[in-house]
């Protein structure tokens, strides 16, 4: 029996290496699917005076055109609040901003047409960048301070102070299955929509509310994606609503798959930062105060930006402690696209504030970053184990990881060949630098910290399992998987895992913030223990012992443990249930629990708990070009008690690869109108198989199980590993010597850093 714990495979490893995993796109189309194309704004702020269709309209194979005035319901697919339209009605906000659909016979034909349409719009400045925001005062989130003590009065009592500013560009998500959306209709108004998301729910309640019914009539399924990273939360659920109001209105299964140029125009990505501090510290570089601004773009509307933001500050000190300090967060508006949700969820935007101090600092001081770091660990010497909002942290786990990492990296003997090799070469440097992190897992939104499932054991003894959670290439499906067959007893080919379903599993909480193995995981087992239980009260009266008595394992159910004389196979004892007339169907449901925020004092416990972890990564700039490579990267991560040690290792792996890609070559650019010119592979660089580091050390840490009561001691991994990635931004740091460096570290700007350094 494989169960929790073991290190299997993913459960669609052998479909996707073959081909034969079915994606949205892999559908089967029914008679008569109309396909559907977006028409985008090329104005970032202006007017819309009039959109002239009927060229389009008149064009081969085109069925409808469809804007504002076509949306039986609301427009609006706003995942907050309120005030954010499908199609642009009056005002256009962005480039990219979708103004109206066209549905035809064929993608082609709805892709022409969809070009053919002509907006005409007045043209109004717009605001492209943090700073003007700043200026206008204009935001899509209100400023926010977590303050403790008085940081002015450190700063201004500190025997030395320090200001500074600096810059991190965004991301794009660059999913290899572009956000896709199927709706079909049915009797009575109903609609099902087959589509690529991270929150089914979401997606569900948008298109109920983009077509003025009610959920119940709509139906959203998803049986896996490739790739989300935080894209197709928010964003997935206005293209199932667009799919769904063609299907509405034509009476007829509508398919819109966006292409790689139109996705990268129309939908959200990481925000960018804008980062403002002050500091007072002394001669060891311990921060005795510290005042900061994060501002965020958060492009024209709010979607995901208030989580960020909360994200971001409650991140800002990340491992370190500072007795007096406040952070403001805000996300100002500005005339581009919307940013969004992404892996880390603003949580690596603020833990950069820190590393910025850190290094500046260090170099002021004289000393390594390292030892500056150290020095201001929670819960080092002289030092809290209280974040400023009032939670503590495991300060022992922080310097652990950390000790570990710079062992297994050994840093001090790789110290002194790096300064050999940079005395004696003339234009390659090569640089060190690490990083250590303590990420907090839990929805910021309370109410979002909920999850169910639904499992079912047939009468043959083979179960089926379905939770709110969703496969985007994570493995959550597995490890949710292996949890029920802990619970029964039984092996993994015993269960058939199935596609997400709001006609399943309603009311769920997206696959996101690193919860979806805690919460659909204690879920699936609450679910599979009802179930469980009911059968051991069966097999008791067989055995003539009590129901706590009955064991499963090994796919049999035994009288009073393993090995015993008496025993039935799990199989036999489904089919002796049904025939006692037993239940063998039970929902689970599980909440987060001793969570808690006030949002008026900025304080509370918002995380059931932290994951830690620390890198060390080495690189190599050639002087000449600023052209760069990371060498080496050893990781060791804190999983607590891993579910499944293979997953966990591949999403360590490919999360501080996608950081690494953040930090150092993925570039978005906008022009002087305000249009995205990165809108695709050969403008935008996405790390590749060469970027990876030819020696890459994964570890799990050791002997530590979760401390809070997560399912079987486990802990989160999708999203912490990638702030593991800022050791790279460091090393380049160290490689150049510079203390201050704005990412991503583009070779040319590694290049002007060098030049400005000179």
């Amino acid at each position: 029996m494989k169960g929790m714990g073991a290190a299997l495979r993913h459960d669609s490893a052998l479909k996707h290496t073959t081909g034969e995993a079915r994606f949205a796109d892999d559908a089967a189309e029914a008679a008569g699917t109309l396909h559907a194309a977006l028409v985008l704004s090329e104005v970032a702020h202006g007017t819309l005076v009039a959109l002239h269709t009927d060229a389009a309209r008149a064009m081969p194979g085109v069925v409808a055109v469809l804007g504002p005035r076509d949306i039986p319901g609301a427009n609006d697919i706003a995942a907050v609040g309120s005030g954010e339209p499908l199609f642009a009605d009056a005002l256009v906000e962005f480039a990219g901003q979708p103004l109206a659909l066209v549905v035809a016979t064929t993608r082609d034909e709805a892709l022409r047409a969809a070009a053919a349409v002509l907006a005409e719009i007045t043209k109004l400045e717009p605001v492209l960048s943090i700073e003007r925001a700043l200026e206008l005062d204009q935001h899509v989130v209100p400023p926010q301070t977590m303050a403790r003590g008085d940081a002015a009065r450190a700063i201004a009592a500190a025997p030395r102070r320090m200001e500074a500013e600096f810059r991190a560009g965004g991301q794009e998500h660059f999913y290899l299955e572009g956000q896709i959306a199927i709706a079909t209709p049915g009797e009575d108004g109903e609609i099902a929509v087959l589509c690529s998301t991270q929150h089914p729910s979401e997606a569900q309640h948008v298109v109920a509310r983009v077509l003025g019914g009610a959920s119940n009539g709509v139906t959203v399924t998803c049986r896996r994606m490739g790739g989300g990273f935080g894209g197709k939360e928010s964003n997935a659920s206005w293209v199932a609503a667009a799919a769904a109001l063609a299907a509405r209105h034509t009476g007829r299964p509508v398919k819109l798959r966006l292409s790689r140029r139109a996705d990268m125009i129309a939908t959200g990505k990481r925000h960018p930062f804008l980062y403002r501090w002050t500091a007072g510290f002394d001669d060891q570089g311990r921060v005795l105060g510290l005042q900061a601004l994060l501002a965020a773009d958060g492009g024209w509307s709010m979607d995901m930006s208030g989580g960020v933001v909360f994200r971001a500050i409650t991140h800002a000190l990340n491992c370190c402690d500072v007795a007096d300090v406040a952070i403001t967060g805000c996300a100002v508006k500005t005339n581009t696209v919307s940013h969004t949700a992404f892996r880390g969820f603003g949580g690596p935007q603020g833990a950069l504030l820190m590393e910025d101090v850190v290094h500046r600092i260090a170099a002021a001081c004289g000393l390594p970053p390292e030892e500056v770091r150290a020095r201001n660990f929670l819960g080092a010497p002289g030092k809290g184990d209280e974040t400023p909002y009032g939670q503590k942290v495991e300060g022992d786990l922080i310097a652990r990881v950390w000790a570990e990492a710079r062992r297994d990296s050994e840093w001090d003997r790789r110290r002194g060949e790096i300064a050999a090799f940079n005395a004696t070469h003339p234009t390659l440097r090569r640089g060190l630098g690490s990083m250590v992190l303590a990420f907090g897992i839990s929805f910021g939104v309370m109410h979002m910290n909920q999850a169910g499932a639904l499992v079912h054991v047939y009468a043959d003894g083979s179960i089926r399992l379905n939770h709110g959670g969703t496969e985007m290439g994570q493995g959550l499906f597995v490890k949710v998987a292996q949890v029920v067959c802990d619970v029964f007893g039984v092996d993994l080919d015993r269960i058939a895992i199935t596609a997400t379903s709001t006609a399943e599993v309603p009311n769920t909480a997206p696959t996101a913030a690193s919860t979806g193995s805690d919460l659909n995981g204690w879920a699936a087992h609450n679910a599979a223990e009802t179930i469980r239980g009911r059968m051991a009260e069966v097999a008791a009266v067989r055995f003539g012992i009590t129901a706590e008595q009955v064991v499963f394992a090994d796919n049999k159910v035994w009288a009073g443990s393993i090995g015993a004389n008496l025993f039935l196979d799990f199989g036999e004892l489904a089919k002796l249930c049904f025939l006692e007339r037993v239940s063998l169907s039970s929902t689970g449901f599980y909440r987060t629990p001793d969570i808690h925020w006030d949002r008026a004092t900025m304080r509370g416990n918002p995380f059931f708990y932290f994951s830690y972890g620390a890198a060390v990564s080495e690189v190599i700039v050639d002087t000449l070009t600023g052209e760069h490579r990371c060498l080496r990267t050893d990781i060791v991560q804190d999983c607590g008690r891993s579910l499944n040690p293979a997953v966990d290792r591949g999403q360590i792996e490919g999360a501080f690869v996608q950081g690494q890609g953040w930090l150092t070559c993925e570039e978005l650019w906008w022009d002087s109108q305000g249009r995205l010119r990165t809108v695709g592979p050969s403008t935008y660089k996405i790390p590749g198989s060469r970027d990876v580091p030819p020696i890459f050390n994964v570890r799990l840490l050791e002997g530590a199980p979760a401390r809070s009561e997560t399912i079987f001691r486990s802990k989160a991994v999708g999203e912490p590993p990638l702030l593991l990635a800022i050791s790279v931004a460091n090393a380049l740091k160290d490689a150049i010597g510079v203390e201050a460096l704005d990412l991503p570290a583009t070779p040319e700007r590694v290049l002007m850093a060098l030049r400005a350094r000179g």
